[in-house]
């Protein structure tokens, strides 16, 4: 299109015609489809016919960080054409200066009931897959008392955070992708090996963050940024305030919407262990989102209640897939699956705008029953989701925020009111953070199930140096006096990069701190031992 036949002084890589829809209603998740195909700094033509949107889309690429060009008014036609770079505009040199793109102001909402627009998907929804019969365990590497587990996830390269999102937004296709992350799988397995760690995974490297990953995986899911879900909230103003609360970059944080009933066609993460597998004959982890943490992440009343009449009836679906994923898991021959439901925290400790809404859970909607039932809720997941596999081989995560390396940021409190819950799941093992202070103290765990080992977090991963090596031995001292020599093994307080886009720490010091504990270790067991 040359600048004589367009109507910007710049011309767009692309164009499409919203219609009459408004940013409430549809616009964004088109914009986003058109959009995510781009390089960064191309720029997309909007053509709407809405007022409105001449307010809320300025917000909206504040908000994601793309910048609004220019915007043309034709009145003979009653709409509005809308220029949006993808990321930071540079000019052309050659184009003359004009005059910024107006910035509008939200008009100020009023409080009360508002309901919510039905959001549209951009794909078709098809027929699920359900597993006519599932594999029966094989036997796995054994993981020995006094182990060192790192817990999962590893800071991401440059490289590879550049693929995960050409990957994410169509722009590098499957084959190219999983190449792209086994090199990385093969420096991440590296890294753990050098640190002398007793149990590896694959660093979590496929995946944009812990849980929202298997959205890209499932049938009748699509990943939706966590940004265009402004329209759909209660509160947009409380929810724009959260997310640019966060250390984690929002408009890089991709969310979870069910749109039709829930199939799995191919593995969630059984393709991360098996890769695994042929690097490594040590013992493999692999961390899988509980269903407590999916129902929570993935029902949206707005799109999902075209599928299912409610998140309870959708939770029978994530147990179903999830239920598969663990067969063929263990049949893999998979040595520990990790169970993550670091929200539990969430329902006892958490308070909207103050910690309780920042696992990007519940995001849209709240807690439905009080803290007792949600519990019972997420303990009828768990048993239906581990009924009648070998608890040896299972674990539950539970947490209190791994977005910030900010200690006030994150829940503070102890484990004493889940300990009942612990107690009845079939559960061998349980990842516990208790390195930071907010865990408070490992005795609260002390009311679990005699079969059940501790994975103690003896180190907390968000601080940006080493502790003293004396610290990280006197937590390994505490869990051997309060656990006994063979109910324990030791990890780092959480992952190392939970979200892609945000690590905690560094790669380098991420091995040194694995490292560290194994010296700890060591050093403990000698003494013992003497």
């Amino acid at each position: 299109m040359s600048q004589s036949e367009n109507l910007h002084p710049y011309a767009p890589d692309a164009s499409f015609d919203g219609g009459d829809l408004d940013c409430g209603n549809g616009l964004l998740l088109l914009i986003r489809k058109n959009i995510d195909p781009l390089e960064s700094g191309q720029l997309l033509e909007i053509i709407s016919y809405d007022p409105t949107v001449k307010v809320d889309l300025p917000s909206w690429c504040n908000l994601t960080g793309n910048d609004l060009v220019n915007v043309v008014e034709e009145p003979e036609h009653k709409r509005w054409r809308f220029l949006v770079s993808k990321g930071a505009f540079t000019k052309p040199v050659e184009v003359a200066d004009i005059p910024a793109a107006p910035e509008a102001v939200r008009p100020k909402k009023k409080k009360g009931p508002r309901k919510r627009p039905q959001m549209p998907v951009t794909q078709e929804v098809v027929e699920p897959t359900i597993a006519k019969e599932l594999s029966e365990p094989a036997p796995a590497p054994e993981i020995p008392a006094g182990s060192v587990l790192t817990m999962g996830s590893w800071p991401r390269s440059p490289w590879l955070l550049d693929a995960l999102h050409r990957h994410l937004e169509e722009r590098m296709d499957e084959g190219t992708f999983q190449a792209t992350a086994d090199d990385a799988v093969r420096l991440v397995v590296s890294a753990q090996e050098r640190a002398g760690v007793d149990v590896v995974t694959d660093g979590e490297m496929r995946r944009d963050n812990y849980s929202s990953f298997v959205a890209g995986r499932l049938q009748n899911c699509q990943l939706i940024p966590i940004t265009d879900l402004l329209p759909y909230v209660d509160d947009p103003e409380e929810f724009e305030r959260e997310l640019r609360a966060l250390d984690v970059p929002a408009g890089e944080v991709r969310h979870p919407a069910v749109f039709g009933p829930l199939g799995r066609d191919k593995p969630l993460v059984a393709h991360e262990v098996e890769f695994v597998q042929q690097l490594t004959d040590r013992p493999v982890k692999v961390c899988l989102p509980g269903p407590y943490l999916l129902t929570r992440t993935m029902w949206m009343e707005c799109v999902s209640d075209r599928a299912y009449e409610n998140r309870e009836e959708m939770s029978k679906d994530i147990v179903r897939v999830l239920r598969e994923e663990l067969h063929e898991l263990l049949a893999k021959g998979t040595s520990l699956v990790q169970i993550d439901e670091p929200v539990l925290t969430e329902v006892v400790y958490g308070q909207a705008g103050g910690g309780g809404r920042t696992f990007m859970c519940g995001a849209l909607d709240g807690l439905e029953g009080t803290v007792d039932e949600e519990l019972e809720f997420a303990k009828s997941l768990l048993d239906e989701l581990t009924e009648g596999l070998p608890k040896e081989r299972l674990a539950l995560h539970v947490c209190r925020g791994n977005w910030t390396t900010d200690e006030s940021a994150a829940l503070t409190g102890d484990y004493a009111p889940f300990v009942e819950l612990f107690a009845s799941l079939n559960v061998g093992m349980l990842s516990m953070e208790l390195a930071t202070p907010r865990a408070g103290d490992i005795r609260a765990l002390e009311g679990i199930r005699d079969d059940q080992r501790i994975c103690v977090g003896v180190l907390n991963q968000k601080l940006q140096e080493l502790e003293p090596v004396e610290a990280v031995e006197e937590r390994i001292e505490r869990a051997l006096d309060t656990f006994g020599a063979d109910r324990v093994v030791f990890s780092t307080d959480c992952g190392f990069a939970t979200f892609a886009d945000n690590p905690i720490v560094a790669a380098n010091l991420a091995e040194q701190q694995l490292a560290l504990i194994v010296q700890a270790r060591d050093n403990v067991m000698a003494r013992r031992n003497a």
